[in-house]
């Protein structure tokens, strides 16, 4: 990277990946200037951000959040432009002036600004798993047609990227490569006992052993359905079919994932589980930049385990299988029948373990339909929203 400064959008700014990167961002103010910066209706934190970090533009998704922003902003006379909607959001990621856009809203929101970034031809350093998990194919396609930069964000995607070729064009077999083995901590339910996981409560389920995240990505770690999406963009990413992609059970989180050769090489990204190191190889690609995180001192971890997944314990995994050979509309399916689960469950409206069944019962109930549009998307993931509170209803 030479060194005229880069101009950031952050979409989901107040999240914690939107916190890792502003932390990035202010170690090296000689080679990042933040545009734009979103949330949803974070206000407090917003307001701190821009105070700190002056960008041009704040976009909060809720109106009424952009309101009390906008009051506040004029208060502090800065001269940030207070925007809301998720028209918004499409239009701060794709400005001229920006170079990179962050890509981390959790959820379906995040779909429609990180494609409006892919279209503009960005470097799009994608956190926001929904975009690949529900409409792979047709952003994969975007990214190539406007000529847009994809990197990973996600710890162990980001490790296959570093553990690749640096000529890696997408096809697997033409440069010698076996399988993906993409490493899962296995949760903070590892080795709970079956009949214990029925009165799991929110809290512990957000309880993660080694990386700090939001409450939704918390309980897809629980349920390892967040692995599932995983597996799910690494197809997308690498070019790699579902039979290539291994998860590995690794509780210690130092090996972020592998790579494994025709030869019997294995080749792994190794650090401590921060997302600073993942954030700052992307924001500096290809120069490394120093990300603040703390170095792996191996004599401090002593020894590395590994096992395979259980997929009796998390069927949520082998539900992400299946969305993923059946193709179509169906991860979008499995994606918008997750998220209801999740705040079904956050909300105490759910047990832990009927997570997995909402889910399954909706995939047996979407019709499989062939996606052709981000419409298409949004559609299914509409219907798919709504068969899963009609179960939940039916349920209570």
């Amino acid at each position: 990277m030479n060194n005229s400064i880069r101009f950031l959008t952050i979409l989901g700014s107040t999240g914690s990946i939107g916190d890792s990167t502003l932390d990035v961002v202010h170690r090296h103010p000689d080679r990042f200037k933040i545009l734009a910066l979103t949330a949803h209706n974070n206000v407090k934190k917003m307001l701190a951000q821009c105070n700190q970090f002056k960008p041009q533009f704040a976009v909060m998704l809720d109106p009424a959040s952009a309101e009390q922003l906008r009051e506040a902003i004029r208060l502090t006379k800065l001269d940030t432009v207070v925007l809301s909607g998720v028209e918004s959001l499409e239009k701060v990621a794709s400005l001229p002036e920006v170079d990179v856009v962050m890509a981390a809203i959790v959820g379906a929101a995040g779909i429609r600004p990180t494609f409006a970034a892919a279209q503009a031809g960005k470097l799009v350093l994608l956190a926001n798993k929904e975009t690949l998990v529900m409409a792979g194919r047709i952003f994969m396609d975007v990214v190539k047609k406007h000529h847009a930069i994809l990197l990973p964000i996600d710890s162990e995607h980001n490790a296959i990227h570093q553990s690749l070729p640096q000529d890696f064009k997408g096809n697997l077999a033409e440069k010698g490569i076996k399988r993906i083995l993409l490493t899962a901590s296995g949760g903070p339910f590892r080795t709970l006992s079956r009949d214990l996981l029925t009165h799991v409560t929110p809290e512990q389920a957000c309880a993660h052993p080694n990386w700090d995240m939001g409450r939704k990505i918390s309980v897809d770690s629980a349920t390892m359905m967040n692995k599932g999406l995983e597996v799910i963009e690494a197809h997308w990413l690498f070019n790699a079919p579902p039979e290539n992609i291994q998860v590995v059970i690794h509780p210690q989180s130092v090996i972020h994932s592998m790579v494994e050769y025709v030869d019997g090489s294995v080749l792994a990204q190794l650090g401590n589980p921060d997302m600073r190191t993942p954030i700052a190889h992307a924001m500096g690609y290809p120069e490394r930049i120093d990300s603040g995180v703390t170095s792996l001192n191996m004599f401090d971890v002593k020894h590395l385990d590994f096992e395979p997944p259980d997929f009796e314990r998390f069927p949520c995994l082998r539900l992400a299988y299946q969305a993923l050979e059946m193709g179509d509309n169906m991860p979008a399916v499995l994606n918008a029948a997750n998220e209801v689960a999740v705040a079904s469950f956050l909300d105490e409206k759910l047990p832990f373990t009927s997570i997995p069944v909402m889910i399954e019962h909706v995939m047996q109930n979407v019709a499989q339909q062939t996606i052709h549009s981000l419409s298409d998307v949004l559609e299914a993931d509409s219907i798919a929203r709504e068969t899963a509170g009609n179960w939940l209803a039916a349920l209570n």
